[in-house]
């Protein structure tokens, strides 16, 4: 019964050194073909591409020196202050030699002169003479003051007739200093409108003789009430 444990023993030392060779040839060759199968689809090119740049630029950054700051420019000299003008040069008073007096002058005290006399003050100027009032603008005057030129010339209206219309107007009639009717007015109405236009239209064609009198000027008016007496027969 010893010879067939021998015989497995060896058995088992022979296939554990092949199964170990085995496994090791069976890896290379898996690794060969995973290496190959990564150069077909260039999962090595990337490989190398993606690390040799991360070492190039590690590389540039620990040999790039550092940069050191330009120094900072001179501060500006300073401008000499601007010199002061020279003050002009004082004149020099000059004194005049006193006059040598005449030998024969005479030495004693001399007399004051007599004062001047007074200048006299100019008198006042008159007063300017009161201005004179400004000539009336209105004078009113009676029949008897003045006489007609050129009478009213009356003209009874007819309708007036018929109808007994009569009465009195007087009118208020303003003369020019030429003796012109300028302007007028009803100062008392007969009570019949025709009647007092009639009165109105009559006087205001009427002239009398021109007006002197002291104090007056061409601008004066003269109020005149003319009566205008209308009667039936």
């Amino acid at each position: 019964m010893n010879a067939p444990a021998l015989s497995n023993l060896s058995l088992a030392t022979v296939r554990k050194p092949l199964n170990r060779n085995l496994v090791i040839a069976i890896s290379v060759v898996v690794f060969h073909v995973a290496v190959l199968w990564a150069m077909q689809n260039g999962l090595l090119r990337r490989a190398a591409e993606i690390v040799v740049p991360a070492a190039i630029l590690t590389r540039i950054i620990e040999i790039a020196p550092p940069k050191v700051a330009p120094p900072p420019p001179p501060p500006p000299k300073p401008k000499p202050a601007p010199k002061a003008p020279r003050p002009p040069p004082m004149p020099v008073a000059v004194r005049e030699p006193m006059p040598t007096p005449a030998p024969n002058a005479p030495s004693g005290v001399v007399e004051p002169q007599p004062p001047a006399p007074p200048t006299p003050v100019p008198a006042p100027p008159a007063p300017a003479p009161p201005t004179p009032p400004a000539p009336p603008r209105l004078v009113e005057v009676t029949q008897g003051e003045t006489e007609y030129i050129r009478s009213p010339r009356v003209i009874y209206p007819s309708l007036s007739k018929r109808n007994g219309e009569a009465g009195v107007v007087v009118i208020a009639v303003y003369y020019s200093a030429a003796g012109r009717a300028v302007r007028g007015s009803v100062f008392k109405s007969s009570g019949f409108e025709r009647l007092d236009r009639a009165a109105y239209e009559a006087v205001m064609a009427s002239q009398v003789t021109p007006f002197r009198r002291a104090g007056t000027d061409a601008n004066t008016e003269y109020l005149l009430k003319a009566p205008i007496n209308f009667v039936l027969e």
